[in-house]
């Protein structure tokens, strides 16, 4: 119930606290992660790699490159592994720049152990190679195994490269459209949207406005988009900038960086959600700081039914019948036990830690607490949407 009370006021606690950055509530349209990804071979196992045709194929091709002409059907090996290797471009990433890979197993290999992988180019969606990558693979783990047993710890099927890629072409991100920024609330509100305008619009008048709950434009002042067509901002800017932007801003910043971070830096009270949240898997509840339960009686009990088997010897009377034998027998016995409770009213709660302490005079369990909720729903007392996960 101690952690129960806990997960109910997080929320509470963490509404209480100070207003929340707009860096950290939004994303900025244009400026995201390119996932990118190559076909690889690992090589270097210890009788951990895979034997399959795709592996061989790969490694015979390899060996042609150096002018070396093997037949796929003469490698024999286990030391060798064929992979995925993945990576996440950033959108402000550099030629020269240096990404971690994940590399995956992908046929019948156990671990990658001690593998180095073999240059593998990266490409994007669109087929192009943005990085490459080569180097000794992390698994932070280990598998062993005999005739009979075998140990493994972690996943050794899975490795990482730190810093093991290096970007080849850069894909810079377009965030600024005819002068304007688009941010994006992570979690969509109409009135967190229209706090944030008006947050904006405090250090640059006219600067804002809300286009619906998940997006708020910002117009970028003119003085800045003109440095930015000829200082290092330049290329970031999209096509047909500067058309509708403000004459000049009310704080002076010196570039679009320096603009974005200002208004990132400026704080707003993000709102929340009548929701309760409920994990049955678990048992876990999580209730927002706006949930409110009207006026109610509850009252919640329990019935537990005891089942035990047993078996019983009969042993044949003296003078039985010729024929009688012993026999066993099964004996059933139930057992029921109804839990009684009075009956508890509820009145209106303000706030979150008023309905923990209300609902936890009761002595509910959470599983019951997750009984409750659902039926207070039904009722239409629980004034906020109830998620089930």
């Amino acid at each position: 119930m101690r952690r129960w009370l806990a997960l109910l006021l997080l929320p509470a606690m963490a509404a209480g606290a100070r207003a929340e950055r707009i860096k950290d509530i939004v994303e900025i349209q244009g400026i995201r992660s390119n996932p990118i990804w190559g076909y690889g071979l690992v090589i270097g196992l210890n009788g951990t790699g895979d034997d399959s045709d795709t592996s061989r194929r790969a490694l015979a091709n390899t060996l042609r490159r150096t002018g070396l002409v093997v037949d796929p059907k003469d490698v024999k090996s286990k030391s060798i592994a064929s992979v995925i290797v993945t990576a996440d471009l950033p959108p402000f990433g550099r030629t020269g720049s240096k990404l971690d890979v994940t590399v995956s197993v992908i046929g019948n290999g156990t671990s990658l152990q001690g593998g180095m992988l073999l240059l593998t180019p990266l490409v994007g969606a669109d087929g192009e190679v943005y990085a490459v990558c080569q180097g000794g693979v992390s698994v932070g783990g280990f598998s062993a195994a005999g005739e009979a047993a075998s140990v493994s710890k972690n996943h050794p099927t899975v490795g990482r490269i730190p810093a093991g890629a290096t970007i080849e072409k850069e894909e810079l991100a377009t965030y600024v459209e005819n002068g304007k920024i688009l941010l994006q609330l992570r979690n969509p509100d109409f009135t967190t949207a229209v706090r944030v305008a008006e947050a904006v619009k405090q250090a640059y008048p006219r600067a804002a406005r809300a286009v619906d709950g998940g997006t708020i434009e910002v117009r970028v002042p003119e003085e800045i988009l003109r440095q930015g067509r000829t200082g290092s901002a330049a290329g970031r800017i999209g096509p047909g900038d500067g058309g509708d932007a403000l004459a000049a801003p009310a704080v002076p910043v010196k570039s679009i960086a320096a603009f974005i971070d200002r208004i990132g830096a400026l704080e707003v009270k993000v709102d929340q959600p009548a929701l309760v949240v409920i994990n049955e898997r678990t048992g876990t509840i999580v209730v927002g700081e706006t949930v409110v339960i009207s006026t109610v009686a509850i009252t919640h009990g329990s019935l537990t039914i005891k089942t035990r088997e047993k078996e019983n010897v009969s042993q044949p009377p003296a003078f039985a019948p010729r024929g009688s034998t012993t026999e066993k027998t099964k004996q059933t016995d139930l057992e029921a036990d109804e839990e009684t409770r009075a009956i508890h009213v509820v009145p209106r709660q303000l706030t979150v830690a008023e309905l923990a302490r209300a609902l936890n005079a009761m002595g509910l369990t959470p599983r019951d607490l997750i009984a409750i909720f659902q039926a207070l729903r039904q009722a239409g007392a629980l004034q906020a949407d109830l998620k089930i996960m």
